[in-house]
């Protein structure tokens, strides 16, 4: 057991679409990750996913709409669920996902990451 200090924590990357493993639990990640661009569209088949903004202000596009969320917004996509996070300003976020969650989904792209690092 520790104390996990999230400011702290984002100060140890700077890369974006990058997601770190800050903890687990119950079988789920809790990943920071810095967010700016946009990313892809994808989904997760199996998985929900929680996203919590921290730091900035994040667009997720979905195909019907799009849903602004700023400093300390959250929001679940459903399993299934077509998305892509954009960001024009880097934006800090941290994820809820189960532990084998691909950062991409059903997508393979130079974003993928396979086993996100620990931080």
């Amino acid at each position: 057991m520790e104390v996990i200090n999230i400011k702290e924590k984002f100060k140890k990357f700077s890369d974006h679409y990058n997601p770190r493993i800050a903890a687990e639990l119950n079988g789920q990640h809790v990943k920071f990750a810095k967010l700016k661009g946009d990313f892809i569209w994808h989904s997760h088949k199996d998985e929900d996913e929680m996203f919590l903004v921290i730091k900035g202000r994040l667009f997720m596009d979905l195909r019907e709409r799009t849903l602004t969320l700023d400093e300390g917004d959250m929001l679940v996509i459903p399993k299934g669920t077509e998305h892509r996070p954009r960001a024009d300003e880097e934006v800090h976020v941290i994820l809820f996902e189960p532990a084998q969650t691909l950062n991409t989904g059903d997508v393979r792209h130079s974003f993928t990451r396979d086993n996100p690092d620990w931080i």
